[in-house]
């Protein structure tokens, strides 16, 4: 099979940044789709996405679909032939399309019945041919949420396209993609090389645009020259960036030919927090702050889109631009500072949380009761969590956060601090938002955890009270993300608690206008718990939760703890751990299934079995050994299970297993001798309740 490198291009306007990678890693995979689908192979295949372009090398590619026999049935032979055996209209006109005589035609035998049939070699077709579908398709599917028009046409991408490069080796493919015609005229850099660069062949691609049209093709090639400059510039300055992947990425996208310029500001800036300044030279400005040992500098790393003769007038430019940021965000800390936090409580009374669940004021009330009830388990401080309540969301109402809003809880510690108000109380405001996001740092201290789980328990409550819980892949108000942040807090903090009761009493405590009628109270508290559960889970088989791997948790081991119902997130993990350890066993596999046998035995007697054993009633010798290893091992499972200590309960029943294979091998549970079989009924009873004081095992499969 003949083969040839591919190369695609689409040269369009600047593409949206945050989605460049999602937007060239679609194309790629489409294309591949396409490829395969369409019969063809292939080689490596290198992705490239610029600001102007998304282009993919092929290597190796199918210069033509391999030939295949095809066989082609026509119809059944009770209608192609009639009663003299002559051959009917349809058998004619389907010879006829095979280009056949009908005595040419054979048949194939079906479970149906039998069917004329032809089969021919059919002839692949040529890959140029194909490549103008298989590179539409894969656009029409690309990751955009809203697609635009231009010009005249009715055309539709992400941004107007302005040229396709389609290369088979060394022949331009002759299609049409986006009312684009393909060529071999690429284009360089907007402004250092904006004419057009011919290209021979697919390989050549990278590196003519890197030497002729300043443009560095590589999403990552190009990341790691904006990094090393940025890091280079930094050390010029006496210190190091600083630089977040996301921010990175962002910048990369930005840029086609990447030259870092650094730039200073006034050392009286340095007096706001170092979040300010961070925001407002990476988030608003995409620079990267600078750092030494002391702290942030008055510095920044800006990433230029050319390589400029003169880099002072571009660094003074830097300067002028990010001056007037600075001096906003100055003059919001000087007036957010002139009026303390416990000023702003009545203003927020003004601001509606949600319809129908009132007001910021109303949610920070609600989240202190439900705080109140966390001081026990938590060992927090009355006082500290009351304060931290009630001044829990009064940062919202600043100008800074108004204008950096994910600065909302950090700006509200700042501001405490200079309030004068307690460590605990500051750092509880900032903390009562953790996590942000998956794998965030968790509350620390015990104020700050009783704030966290608190709103989101109310937040939980009143969104479903309003009946808006998630539908689909929709979840507006995140509540999967608040589910899971307030499982981690509950889990990875070990904070013990009776989840149930929490969330009936967040229930009640909604406001009569969301539509919380007492006679609905406890069903909307059980279905949050149900979806909490949904939530966990998602994060076990994710492999995400402490101490226990992807790998060796199934959804039988999950449901096997479910279904005893625990109340503490706390101890529903615990549980899980030692089922996890215990299926590990080697005895675990053969009392599971005792334990399902025993669970159909039970369930299938026409009599709930008793929980009375009568040792003198035993016939047989493994009735008596299986009796005395339960009672030997009842007191330390008692213990055991009192303090939790579900491994040991579980390893301690392991050593069950062969009185437990002995009796089922010996003993006939349902005797006809009615008190016999009530006694052998309520022994099995016993043992199964021994295992459901931690999980029911024998919902676990063991094939």
């Amino acid at each position: 099979m003949t083969r040839a490198d591919l190369l695609i291009e689409l040269g369009t306007e600047e593409l949206p940044p945050k989605s460049l990678l999602a937007l060239r890693d679609g194309f790629a995979a489409g294309v591949v789709e396409g490829l395969a689908t369409a019969r063809l192979t292939h080689g490596h295949v290198k992705r490239f996405a610029t600001p102007r372009r998304l282009a993919l090398l092929i290597s190796g590619l199918d210069v033509a679909q391999p030939d295949q026999r095809v066989e082609h049935r026509g119809p059944p032979v009770r209608l192609a032939f009639d009663a003299e055996g002559m051959p009917t209209p349809a058998a004619k006109a389907f010879a006829s399309k095979c280009g056949v005589p009908v005595e040419a035609l054979a048949t194939v035998a079906t479970d149906k019945g039998e069917w004329l049939a032809h089969t021919a070699d059919e002839r692949g077709q040529a890959t140029t041919g194909l490549l103008g579908q298989v590179i539409e398709t894969a656009l029409l599917a690309l990751p955009i949420p809203r697609r635009m028009r231009w010009g005249s046409g009715d055309r539709e991408f992400v941004r107007p396209v302005h040229w396709l490069v389609l290369l088979l080796g060394d022949t331009v493919v002759p299609a049409t993609v986006l009312g684009l015609k393909a060529g071999r005229l690429t284009y360089g850099h907007r402004f250092h090389h904006p004419d057009s660069i011919e290209l021979a062949q697919p390989g050549e691609y990278a590196q003519r645009l890197h030497d002729s049209g300043h443009v560095v093709a590589s999403f990552e090639a190009r990341r790691e020259r904006v990094l090393q400059g940025a890091q280079k510039a930094a050390l010029a300055l006496g210190g190091e960036a600083v630089i977040q992947p996301e921010v990175l990425d962002e910048i990369t996208a930005l840029v086609e030919w990447p030259v870092a310029v650094s730039g200073r500001f006034a050392d009286s800036y340095l007096r706001l927090p170092p979040e300010v300044l961070i925001s407002t030279l990476q988030d608003h400005q995409r620079y990267f702050p600078v750092r030494n040992r002391e702290g942030l500098m008055a510095a920044f790393i800006a990433t230029s889109n050319l390589a400029s003769r003169d880099p002072a007038q571009v660094q003074r430019g830097n300067e002028r631009v990010v001056v007037p940021r600075l001096s906003d965000a100055a003059f919001f800390w000087d007036k957010d500072c002139a009026t303390k936090l416990e000023a702003r409580q009545g203003a927020l009374k003004q601001v509606v949380y949600q319809q129908g669940l009132g007001s910021l004021h109303d949610k920070s009330f609600r989240a202190g009761k439900l705080a109140a009830r966390l001081l026990k388990p938590l060992e927090a401080d009355k006082a500290t969590v009351a304060r931290a309540a009630a001044l829990a969301r009064t940062d919202l109402l600043t100008d800074m956060v108004g204008e950096f809003p994910e600065l909302q809880g950090r700006m509200g510690y700042y501001y405490a601090r200079q309030d004068g108000e307690a460590d605990a109380v500051a750092i509880a405001l900032e903390e009562q938002y953790q996590p942000r996001h998956a794998g965030d740092a968790l509350p620390e201290t015990p104020a700050g955890r009783a704030l966290a789980i608190a709103d989101r328990l109310d937040t939980l409550a009143g969104i479903f009270v309003l009946g808006k819980r998630p539908s689909g892949s929709k979840d507006p108000f995140a509540l999967r993300r608040q589910a899971l942040g307030l499982v981690r807090i509950l889990i990875e903090c070990q904070v013990e608690v009776d989840l149930p009761d929490l969330l009936r009493r967040a229930v009640l405590l909604q406001p009569a206008d969301s539509g919380a009628k007492p006679a609905a109270i406890d069903t909307v508290a059980s279905d949050i718990k149900d979806f909490i559960h949904d939530r966990m889970r998602a994060w076990y088989l994710e492999g995400l939760a402490p101490g226990i791997s992807r790998d060796a948790m199934t959804p039988e081991m999950f449901h096997a703890v479910l279904n005893r119902a625990p109340t503490s997130p706390l101890d529903f993990h615990q549980r899980l751990l030692a089922v996890q350890q215990f299926m590990g066993m080697d005895a675990a596999a053969s009392l599971a299934t005792a334990n399902k046998r025993i669970a159909n035995i039970l369930r299938q007697s026409n009599t709930a079995a008793g929980s009375d054993i009568n040792p003198q009633r035993f016939d047989a010798d493994a009735e008596t050994h299986l009796h005395a290893a339960v009672t030997a091992l009842l007191p330390e499972h008692k213990k055991d299970l009192e303090a939790r200590r579900y491994g040991a309960v579980l390893s301690r029943l392991a050593t069950l297993r062969e009185a437990v294979d002995a009796y089922f091998d010996q003993v006939m549970v349902m005797a006809e001798d009615a008190e016999l079989r009530a006694n052998r009924l309520a022994q099995l009873s016993q043992l199964r309740t021994l295992f459901l004081d931690v999980a029911d095992i024998s919902c676990i499969s063991t094939a």
